[in-house]
């Protein structure tokens, strides 16, 4: 391996730059698609559960294979792997963009989770490999600061996309935005791996976790119970193999935390209703309120704002106070957001019906993620923060991907409500009062079980002594790539 970079050099910027591109991508290419959805469904003529694969194929192999993609960095090279995962993501951006049909493109979808799931990992592991320790902290900063810029505007460019281009161009960018990633990565960004590897790559485990989550998505979407049951079965089987495997790619010591597992069970529910809300709310103000993509991009940047002021607060008093009352607060005020969501109906005025649910929410959101992931990195040895926070990442994921795979039919938001407003608004009200339960479950979770304080603050040289694919900015909010 090279000499470490330091941050104000040209190719220390530069390696930034090219880790800042790649997650954007795919953090960008979730919101936006969510965006697109009704433009989607109308002109390959999809019903509800198209619109549902096409979100969650893209989020079921992200989930089920990001800890399988670090691995990989780790092994074979970090930069190696973020460049095939850029490829690879790039190409199924194509396929997505020339989809003639709604299977076509949830296929696509799929493999453009598969890419997600290599590149993702990588970008937080090229940084922590490839910069001098003291300039760590701070490239992260920038790492995480920047994604919150392009989190911030993607809705409102995605939204502008979608109407002057149509869908299709939404992937359609993602390729010369891939072939400057792959560029920059190939020349300024250095080579690095692990020195010592597991023997072996737990590719059974990986197999169990992917066919679990296929199975149960199959069988949540399309309300096949056997499917369902089949999946549930593979993932009691995922468990029982990484307990027996010596290179399990969730490694069974993790959860003898309490505070490891409380952290990951309240992920699960709130998690799970963020996946919700953000799949069904920008269908409610376009189908529903009449907004055009734009404005419907427009309408929850709030919530991206918020998280990027009031976050790093959130953060600073969970390092001093312990993360228990923000998991607790956070979440009930998420849901009183929601419950505020509910007035959002035909023609709603985004003033007096739109923004104070978006507002409400998006403080609520700010209160908890930073101490929830605090409570993630607290809770283990430094050495397994890596692998810690990859593992929550992978539970956040994986609850959105039930989410928008159940929600819908347990509130009864079918096909014909895509042409129902009124058919629709009620589903939609029904299910925002299912996430508000899971809000409040999460928050009565966090009160209950999490008592022991944060880990205290570690100097900024330090606070990257984790496994270098780790992702210290917590599950991605967004359901995408995200990366929350």
């Amino acid at each position: 391996m090279t000499e470490p970079l330091a941050l104000a050099s040209r190719q220390g910027r530069w390696v930034v730059a090219a880790t800042v591109l790649g997650s954007s991508m795919a953090l960008l290419d979730g919101t936006v698609v969510n965006i697109a959805l009704p433009h989607i469904g109308e002109e390959l003529g999809s019903g509800v559960a198209g619109l549902q694969w096409t979100v969650s194929g893209y989020t079921l192999a992200l989930a089920s294979l990001i800890l399988l993609g670090g691995a990989l960095g780790d092994r074979w090279g970090r930069r190696r792997v973020f460049v095939w995962g850029t490829v690879w993501f790039a190409v199924a951006s194509l396929l997505c963009g020339i989809a003639p049909d709604i299977t076509f493109l949830v296929v696509a979808r799929i493999l453009q989770g598969v890419g997600a799931a290599l590149l993702t990992p990588g970008s937080l592991a090229i940084i922590s490999a490839s910069l001098r320790e003291e300039d760590r902290g701070a490239a992260i900063g920038l790492w995480s600061g920047l994604g919150g810029v392009a989190g911030a505007i993607g809705p409102l460019f995605g939204g502008w996309l979608v109407e002057v281009a149509g869908w299709r161009s939404v992937f359609f960018l993602n390729l010369p935005l891939a072939a400057l990633v792959v560029w920059a990565s190939v020349r300024h960004v250095p080579e690095s791996r692990d020195p010592h590897p597991p023997e072996r790559l737990d590719a059974l485990g990986s197999a169990c976790a992917v066919l679990g989550l296929g199975g149960l998505t199959y069988g949540l979407i399309e309300m096949n119970l056997v499917a369902g049951v089949v999946g549930g079965l593979v993932l009691c089987l995922f468990v029982v193999v990484e307990r027996r495997s010596p290179s399990a790619v969730v490694p069974p010591s993790l959860f003898r935390s309490r505070m490891f597992v409380a952290a990951n069970l309240v992920t699960l529910a709130v998690y799970a209703a963020l996946g919700g809300v953000f799949f069904l709310l920008v269908l409610q103000l376009q189908l529903v309120a009449g907004y055009s993509p734009v404005a419907a991009g427009v309408a929850t940047v709030p919530i991206t704002l918020a998280l990027l002021v009031f976050s790093s607060r959130a953060g600073r008093y969970a390092q001093t106070h312990g993360p228990r009352l923000p998991m607790t607060a956070g979440p009930a005020v998420a849901a009183v957001g929601l419950v505020l969501m509910t007035r959002i109906g035909v023609d709603a005025s985004y003033l007096t019906d739109v923004l104070p649910g978006v507002l409400v929410f998006g403080l609520g959101l700010s209160v908890m993620v930073a101490p929830l992931t605090a409570a993630v990195l607290g809770s283990v040895p430094v050495e397994q923060s890596g692998i810690a926070s990859g593992v929550n990442n992978a539970v956040a994921r994986t609850s959105q991907l039930l989410a928008v795979a159940a929600l819908p039919g347990i509130a009864g938001i079918g096909t014909e409500a895509l042409a129902d407003p009124e058919l629709f608004s009620d589903g939609f009200t029904i299910a925002m009062y299912i996430c508000v339960g899971l809000l409040l479950l999460g928050a009565a979770i966090a009160a209950v079980l999490i008592r022991a304080p944060a880990a205290p603050p570690m100097p900024e040289t330090d606070s990257v002594a984790c496994k270098p694919h780790c992702d210290l900015t917590g599950p991605a909010v967004q359901p995408n790539p995200a990366e929350n």
